[in-house]
């Protein structure tokens, strides 16, 4: 049995609790109040020394970082891939590069501006606010040029969409519309949220969560 160890609001939980649902995998899921400060506790800590959600184990394998995690549930439960197959390396590098500029160019800027919307007016920059509004905006720029003629970033479904996807359904909360004046990413966002995957997706909130 799959154990999936996970704060609900987490974006890099959300991917891999994705992946897990693409699969159709059961799993038992362990909640980690990182709020409560439950990932420095020693017991899970033995399991991630960072200390950080998620962690997945399944039987005595241990697992920790969510594009390793979902890399080792494709391999070890190869279908539906959600990578594309090794014999086709190119798109492999491109789902791999995707998902990765997600992670550290997309994620953690909307995390940023998310943490500085839920201030009191009074309190915000906005000068820091206009900041990250345009690195979002050029970002989802960049993606509906590089989605022109695809219907998906990486051939078919894969992590390159699954590393955009918890960060992506915040964006209207925070007075950023994906789609306008962008059709690729518009059409893109449709078929998303087309997914059961997704739209069985818990713990999407607009708050700023320190740690994840």
């Amino acid at each position: 049995m799959i154990k999936l160890y996970d704060f609900l609001p987490c974006p890099f939980g959300q991917k891999v609790r994705i992946v897990l649902a693409e699969k159709s995998l059961s799993y038992e899921l362990a909640q980690v109040d990182i709020t409560k400060g439950e990932h420095r506790r020693p017991e899970f800590l033995r399991l991630n020394p960072y200390g950080r959600v998620p962690v997945l184990v399944d039987e005595d394998t241990v697992v920790y970082d969510s594009t390793i995690i979902n890399e080792y549930l494709d391999d070890e439960y190869p279908d539906p891939p959600v990578l594309p197959r090794i014999e086709f390396s190119s798109l492999r590098a491109r789902a791999r590069l995707f998902e990765d500029f997600a992670d550290n160019s997309f994620t953690p800027q909307v995390g940023q501006l998310m943490a500085e919307m839920a201030k009191a007016e009074a309190e915000r920059d906005p000068n820091r606010v206009q900041r990250l509004r345009q690195s979002v905006e050029r970002v989802l720029e960049y993606v509906n040029r590089e989605l022109q003629g695809q219907h998906f970033l990486a051939g078919d479904f894969s992590v390159a969409d699954i590393g955009f996807v918890p960060r992506l359904l915040v964006l209207k909360e925070l007075g950023i519309e994906p789609g306008a004046g962008r059709s690729n990413v518009d059409g893109w966002m449709k078929r998303l949220l087309e997914r059961p995957s997704i739209q069985g997706l818990e713990g999407v909130v607009i708050q700023p969560l320190a740690g994840v």
